[in-house]
């Protein structure tokens, strides 16, 4: 558990920093007062944390400062992180396997937001977990995604079934079922298009998957996750609203977050749309793709020690 927290912390260092700069080291021991807390709104609002968390957090903050004069910073911090842990219940996503073979995860997302890559992390993670596995190339619009993914397969010795540029993607997702199927596969990962959600044919094309997987199964695609680029903050929520209401999202996966000063939005997309987050990508290599955990995101923030 604590090589997990090591993890978020590294993974949280941007957004730690930059609140740390913002309130002159506050978390580092210093008393509270008026001017300390200006700091921290401030630097909570820059780290995209939004009006209604940080209007939480300072409120708390202010309360406990009211009764005692001498609270300091890390005191602070600890009222942050538990703000966090109660606007984040609900949170956590659990993988769950369905009652038959192979449980199907359709992950989508726009190009750029790290969703081909995930699709290799998350495969290898639950290889590593003793699951059997297939991926799905299915973002034929793009030979980018389908190069990725074979690099990823050869580089983590993964199953991936693919073809050409400009293939059918939904023809593909459904022979890749029943490879999946064939192969008495726990699970069938499938890259779908990445494409701008403001593209109808996309909206179509991933709604034509869902369509032709149902021939194999009713149930599948049984997770429909989306890969959110967590440095664009809280830009990525209104793409999330049109995903969702197309295709029925029923879980997240947060990228990059390891590259951006904007770790709070983290807590804004899940209060908006209510949608679990499975995963964080706090790194470049197979492993940084992590389990969320609102402890240590909460803690890791606020630059608590575990």
């Amino acid at each position: 558990m604590f090589g997990l927290f090591k993890k978020f912390k590294e993974g949280f260092s941007k957004t730690v920093s930059a609140i740390a700069e913002k309130t002159h080291g506050l978390f580092g021991g210093r008393k509270i007062d008026a001017s300390s807390l200006s700091e921290l709104e401030e630097a909570l609002y820059t780290a995209d944390f939004g009006v209604e968390t940080t209007n939480e957090i300072i409120q708390e903050i202010k309360e406990a400062y009211k009764k005692d004069k001498d609270l300091k910073g890390k005191q602070a911090a600890e009222i942050g992180a538990s703000v966090l842990k109660r606007i984040l219940a609900g949170s956590e996503g659990v993988l769950v396997e369905s009652g038959t073979k192979p449980t199907v995860l359709a992950i989508i997302g726009v190009n750029g937001s790290g969703k081909t890559t995930s699709c290799a992390k998350l495969a290898w993670r639950l290889k590593e977990d003793k699951k059997t596995v297939l991926i799905a190339a299915a973002d034929t619009f793009r030979a980018a995604a389908i190069e990725q993914l074979q690099t990823w397969a050869k580089k983590l010795d993964l199953e991936l079934i693919s073809s050409h540029t400009g293939a059918d993607s939904a023809a593909l997702a459904f022979d890749a079922w029943q490879a999946a199927k064939a192969r008495n596969k726990d699970y069938l990962i499938i890259d779908t298009a990445g494409r701008l959600h403001t593209k109808s044919n996309l909206m179509d094309e991933l709604a034509k998957i869902r369509r032709v997987l149902q021939k194999n199964d009713a149930t599948a695609p049984q997770h429909r996750w989306l890969v959110v680029d967590g440095s664009l903050g809280s830009n990525s929520i209104e793409q999330a609203k049109v995903f969702h209401a197309s295709f029925g999202l029923t879980g997240l996966i947060v990228t990059k977050l390891d590259g951006t000063s904007r770790g709070g939005a983290i807590v804004g997309i899940f209060r908006q749309l209510k949608i679990p987050i499975y995963f964080v990508g706090l790194g470049e290599k197979a492993e940084d793709l992590q389990p969320f955990s609102i402890e240590n995101y909460s803690n890791a923030v606020f630059g608590l020690d575990k």
